[in-house]
């Protein structure tokens, strides 16, 4: 199947910045046609096979290659809405082929900018994901009542590893101004490790993602051909920068921390359904718990999806690139960094993240509207937040039509909503950086701000 144009076009500016680079022996007049397909939104398919992140992205570029050269005629372009042949393509983009010269062939296909523009579209959507699971653990917070003692500075600063201390200092900031007061009446002394001990899990992750994200920009501001050209005194360099390991291990990485943030939800989730972990909402967060016979169910189905997703992403989280054929090519690429395949792999955790995470979103906007009901007599939950959670839940009641108000919570009774279209639409204002996401931008800043300092 042809790949996502998104990566297409990230691979073709890629390539071009690193042959702007002045290393590859290529003419500029090939590294303007690049620019000139995307400028005019020309670009070639892409099939989703073909890349053993060796010597570079070689089948997938030599796709970009053929169409933007004109070289064989049979290449395929998206252009205006069809797809065409690449000759055509030049046609309406007034140009002429371009017969390669020695070396330049290479230049266009030897490098690993097809991998680094599926990791860089990977890292940036993650990067979004992950701060929007933080205000969601923060709702649900809420919702548990959970007390706010295991975020103190104090605590974090006996323990000072970067990603700890930054989670803290988010959560304290999403908790405040919330409603701080409440308790749950319960036996335990202490609150169960999937609320407490969220720092110190979910900080290593931060970390872990800011090094993926570091390791990702270093590759697309890299020159990843062979042989290199000093254009200083024209000498050439056989060498092996076309490897893509540190972009296939830094895609292990990224779908392993996908699959560790999707189950500490999942534990979330699984204790707001339970009476018994929950502090007394109802079971499967059934908004009409009045009902002969329990016969609402709640969100019980929807659980049950969720935990349908989970599993897949912490099984997409093992690594692939320890399974490199030792005989690729007679041999001569006897060790390979499979990048393409992480990559893509990276990519489709990121599609299952965003279906569990607009799960858990639903999850904590029911749960908020059942608990501010047992506390303030209405399903208004947007009373028990602080400034950008209740900007978080309103962005998610907006775009599933939910009024917050005395009257019913998110679902009432099973019948009134159709929850495979709610999970889509979330789905999709996630994917589109929709309000969402805006709603989350200071904790996007905090991320960029720990990434410049670099501690």
């Amino acid at each position: 199947n042809p790949i996502d144009s998104r990566h297409v076009r990230g691979a073709m500016a890629l390539r071009a910045n690193v042959l702007l680079q002045g290393c590859s022996g290529i003419r500029f007049e090939l590294i303007e046609r690049l620019v000139q397909f995307l400028q005019a939104d020309a670009i070639p398919v892409v099939r989703e096979l073909g890349s053993i992140g060796a010597s570079g992205d070689l089948v997938p570029l030599s796709a970009i290659a053929r169409a933007i050269t004109g070289i064989q005629g049979k290449a395929l372009v998206r252009m205006g809405g069809e797809t065409i042949e690449c000759r055509e393509a030049l046609e309406r983009l007034e140009l002429d082929p371009i017969e390669l010269l020695p070396k330049e062939g290479l230049a266009l296909v030897n490098g690993t900018s097809f991998s680094a523009a599926i990791a860089a579209n990977a890292v940036s959507e993650a990067r979004q994901l992950f701060a929007v699971a933080l205000a969601a653990q923060s709702m649900m917070l809420r919702a548990l009542l959970v007390k706010d003692e295991p975020f103190e500075g104090f605590v974090h600063d006996l323990k000072p590893h970067p990603g700890q201390v930054w989670i803290a200092e988010v959560m304290r900031y999403l908790l405040r101004d919330g409603c701080q007061d409440l308790q749950v009446a319960s036996d335990l002394v202490q609150d169960r490790y999937s609320l407490r001990c969220l720092p110190q899990y979910l900080g290593s992750i931060f970390e872990g993602l800011a090094r993926i994200q570091h390791t990702v920009e270093t590759e697309m501001n890299s020159v990843s051909d062979n042989p290199l050209v000093d254009p200083e005194n024209g000498q050439f360099y056989q060498s092996g920068n076309f490897l893509g390991q540190y972009v296939g291990m830094a895609m292990d990485d990224l779908r392993k921390y996908f699959g560790l943030t999707a189950k500490h939800l999942d534990v979330q989730i699984a204790s707001l359904v339970t009476p018994e972990f929950s502090g007394g909402l109802p079971a499967s967060l059934r908004g009409n718990d009045t009902l002969a016979n329990n016969m609402n169910m709640g969100l019980k189905g929807l659980q049950i999806t969720g935990n349908s997703i989970m599993p897949m992403l912490t099984w997409f989280g093992n690594p692939l690139v320890d399974h490199f054929p030792t005989h690729a090519e007679q041999f001569n690429q006897n060790i390979n960094g499979l990048s393409w395949g992480a990559s893509q792999a990276a990519w489709k955790s990121v599609e299952l993240f965003q279906s569990y995470l607009s799960i858990s979103l639903i999850f904590a906007v029911q749960a908020l509207d059942l608990r501010a009901k047992q506390v303030f007599g209405d399903f208004d939950g947007r009373r028990l937040l602080g400034t950008l959670p209740v900007q978080l839940y309103t962005s998610v009641c907006k775009l599933l039509d939910h009024e917050p108000g005395p009257q019913k919570p998110f679902l009432f009774n099973d019948s009134d909503r159709w929850l495979e279209e709610d999970v889509e639409s979330i789905c999709e204002s996630l994917s589109q950086g929709g309000p969402i996401v805006e709603s989350v931008q200071p904790i996007l800043q905090s991320f960029d701000q720990k990434m410049r300092s670099g501690s």
